[in-house]
């Protein structure tokens, strides 16, 4: 698991909405192919996932500025999954701007 903080009180529901709406896109960026995500979830939780050909990649668990972002075990050294990673790297940092994320934990 990954925490990481944002330095903000997050709502989950725009950060699924934030997630769904970049996360496609900036895949295609880093990988210069088309690939689409699936990103739902209820109340504090986030689902990432790609039914073709994966199905559950990543879950996350927002509680107040801090998120618990979990990926599946079976997809850790996948080069899509480690670009998925990045991307949502790039997102959170973009959505938290200054003083940007910490990462508090990983394991």
């Amino acid at each position: 698991m990954k925490i990481v903080t944002l330095h903000n009180r997050v709502d989950p529901a725009l950060l699924r909405d934030y997630i769904r709406e970049n996360l496609d896109a900036g895949f295609a960026k880093h990988r210069s192919e088309q690939m689409h995500f699936d990103v739902g979830g209820e109340g504090n939780i986030i689902e990432i996932s790609e039914p073709e050909f994966y199905g559950f990649l990543y879950r996350i668990e927002v509680q107040d500025s801090t998120l618990h972002i979990t990926r599946s075990e079976h997809y850790v050294d996948d080069v899509n999954s480690l670009t998925v990673e990045s991307v949502l790297n790039d997102l959170l940092g973009d959505l938290a701007g200054k003083p940007g994320t910490d990462l508090l934990q990983e394991g």
